[in-house]
C-alpha cells in the first residue's frame, strides 16, 4: 500500500530559521541550540550555548515537546540531520543553522522525526542543495516543497512506535560504545590530572613541544569515485575523536606529493576549518593502509617526547573543545585554525612513558569495541530497510 504524498509545509504550524543571538560558552542566559546540540540526532541539551534572551525571542523561538529541528547549514555530509525535542522544559531556545518545524494535527511529530530521518528523505536534499567551497545548504522555502507520505494518524503512531523499539536497541548499542568515551577520558584525568590546575604537577609548555611535524593536506581535486588513495575530509573525523570512513573521494598523488599528503599508522590529524562547532575535530589514524588527506586537515608527527594518543585525549576533552572554540577565527560562517596557532596550545608535558600508557588503554578499550561498531552497522542497516518498508506502507 502506499501512502498519499504531500509537502511538509501542508503539515506545518510553522516552519523556520532559528534566532540570530550571541552565544557564549558560559551558562549566563537560556541555553540556546545549535548544531553540535543535535550531532548524534538527538537533543544534547549539554552541547548548547547561553545568552540572554528578550521575551519576544523567548516566546517566538522557544522549543515546544514535539518540536523538530533540521541542520540546513552544515557540511555536505552532515546536512539534514535532525533530531526530535521529547522534553517538557521551556527555557530551551531555538538557535541558528537548525530549522524547526512544528507539524500540526494531520501529522504524528515522531512519525515525521524518523522520515526526515531516513534515507529515503535524504536522498532528496541534493535537489535543493546549494554548495559552497566549506560547505552546503538549503532555504526554508525549498525545504518545505519536499513531499512526504503521510498515512491516517492512528497509522502514523503505529510506525513511529515500531520504529520507536527498533531504535531503542539500536541507541543501547550506541550507548556502550559512549561509555567507553566516559571511561577514556576518565582515565585520562586520572593519569594527567586537570589541564586547568595541573595538580600532578608536570611541567608546563605547548603542544610544539611534542611535534616533529605539521603539515597541511592536499588542494588536489579528489574523484567520486577514481583515484589510487582514499581521501580523508573533514567530515570523516567525528566531534567524539573518532572515525567515519562513509563517503570518501579519491585522488592520485605524484611521487614528489605522497610524503606531504599521506597519512600513517599513528598520525595524529586535526580538522583545521569547519563551522565554529566543529572545527578542531581531532582523531589519530590508526589504519594499516595510507590515506590521502584534504587542506582542511592537518597531519600531526610527534617527536621522541610525544605521543599523538596523549595530545587527541587532550584535544577532544571538556578542557581542549573550549580552548579550540575560544580561539578559533570565524570567516564568512566557517572557522578555521591554522598550524602554527594549533602548536601554540599550552598544554602540561608529561613523561612519554606515562603517555604512551594512556595510549594502550586507548588501544586495549577500543578493541574491546570492535564487536560493538560491527553490531551497531547491522543494526543501523536493518532499521535503515525497516524504515523504507515503513514508509512505503509495506509493514
Amino acid at each position: 500500500m502506499s501512502w498519499p504524498l504531500v509537502k511538509l509545509a501542508d503539515i506545518a504550524v510553522h516552519l523556520r530559521n532559528g534566532a540570530s543571538i550571541k552565544q557564549t560558552e558560559g551558562t549566563g542566559g537560556l541555553p540556546i541550540t545549535r548544531i553540535e546540540t543535535i550531532a548524534n540526532r538527538e537533543v544534547n541539551l549539554d552541547k548548547c550555548g547561553y545568552a540572554g534572551v528578550g521575551e519576544a525571542e523567548y516566546l517566538n523561538y522557544r522549543l515546544d515537546n514535539g518540536d523538530i529541528l533540521i541542520s540546513h547549514i552544515n557540511s555536505e555530509k552532515h546536512l539534514g540531520k535532525c533530531a526530535i525535542f521529547e522534553s517538557d522544559r521551556n527555557d530551551i531556545i531555538h538557535g541558528m543553522n537548525l530549522l524547526c518545524l512544528k507539524v500540526n494535527d494531520k501529522a504524528y511529530p515522531k512519525y515525521v522525526y524518523y522520515y526526515l530521518s531516513s534515507y529515503v528523505f535524504l536522498s532528496k536534499l541534493p535537489r535543493i542543495t546549494k554548495k559552497s567551497v566549506n560547505q552546503a545548504s538549503f532555504t526554508v522555502t525549498h525545504f518545505k516543497e519536499l513531499e512526504i507520505p503521510l498515512p491516517p494518524l492512528d497509522e502514523q503512531k503505529r510506525i513511529a512506535a515500531i520504529l520507536d523499539k527498533a531504535d531503542d536497541i539500536r541507541r543501547k548499542r550506541q550507548q556502550a560504545i559512549n561509555l567507553a568515551d566516559d571511561f577514556l577520558r576518565s582515565v585520562f584525568l586520572d593519569m594527567f590530572g586537570d589541564p586547568v590546575t595541573n595538580p600532578k604537577g608536570f611541567p608546563l609548555g605547548t603542544i610544539r613541544d611534542f611535534v616533529e611535524t605539521a603539515n597541511y593536506g592536499s588542494s588536489g581535486k579528489a574523484s567520486e569515485t577514481e583515484g589510487e588513495y582514499p581521501m580523508l575530509r573533514m567530515g570523516n573525523i567525528t566531534y567524539q575523536g573518532g572515525w567515519d570512513f562513509k563517503n570518501l573521494k579519491y585522488i592520485d598523488l605524484s611521487e614528489k606529493d605522497k610524503p606531504k599528503y599521506l597519512t600513517q599508522k599513528g598520525d595524529l590529524l586535526f580538522n583545521r576549518t569547519n563551522s565554529k562547532e566543529l572545527v578542531g575535530k581531532t582523531a589519530v589514524f590508526e589504519e594499516e593502509k595510507p590515506m590521502a588527506i584534504a587542506g582542511y586537515l592537518i597531519r600531526i608527527r610527534t617527536n621522541k617526547l610525544g605521543n599523538n594518543y596523549y595530545l587527541s585525549g587532550y584535544l577532544n576533552s571538556t578542557h581542549g573543545k573550549k580552548t579550540l572554540v575560544g580561539m578559533c577565527k570565524s570567516i564568512v560562517g566557517m572557522a578555521n585554525i591554522n598550524a602554527q596557532e594549533v602548536q601554540n596550545i599550552k598544554i602540561v608535558l608529561p613523561p612519554i612513558e606515562l603517555q604512551n600508557e594512556f595510549e594502550n588503554i586507548v588501544k586495549t578499550t577500543k578493541q574491546k569495541l570492535k564487536s560493538f561498531d560491527k553490531s551497531s552497522e547491522l543494526l543501523n542497516d536493518n532499521f535503515n530497510s525497516l524504515s523504507q518498508k515503513a514508509f512505503a506502507g509495506e509493514l
